[in-house]
């Protein structure tokens, strides 16, 4: 993979994990804390657009999606961090470096063709 297809690829991943966590919490928000139904109405249609995005990665379906995990539990713990003030504790950042490097095999490391 070249870099500039690298590079779009790390894109989509950041946006379809921007997408999944932040339609996900909209909705979270309209259940849990009875924000009015526009935050669910808002999250819903989020959530769609997460379902498009992973479309544009260059890899199969289940490689995608595999690798997507890794970068979802990073995003997960930046979005726990910074939006409901949840500081990542040594094993929050262990696990993430983790995952990370998980994405970094199964998406990107060199395969014959």
């Amino acid at each position: 993979m070249d870099l500039i297809t690298t590079t779009k690829s790390i894109f989509y991943f950041l946006l379809a994990g921007l997408f999944e966590i932040g339609g996900g919490y909209l909705v979270w928000l309209w259940l849990r804390e009875g924000k009015p139904l526009w935050y669910a109405v808002i999250g819903g249609v989020v959530l769609v657009l997460y379902g498009i995005v992973p479309t544009l990665q260059p890899a199969h379906f289940g490689r995608v999606y595999a690798a997507y995990g890794g970068v979802f539990i990073v995003i997960s713990i930046l979005w726990g961090w910074k939006i409901d003030n949840i500081a990542p504790d040594a094993f929050d950042i262990i696990g993430g470096i983790v995952a990370l490097a998980g994405v970094g095999i199964i998406m990107y490391w060199p395969r014959p063709n």
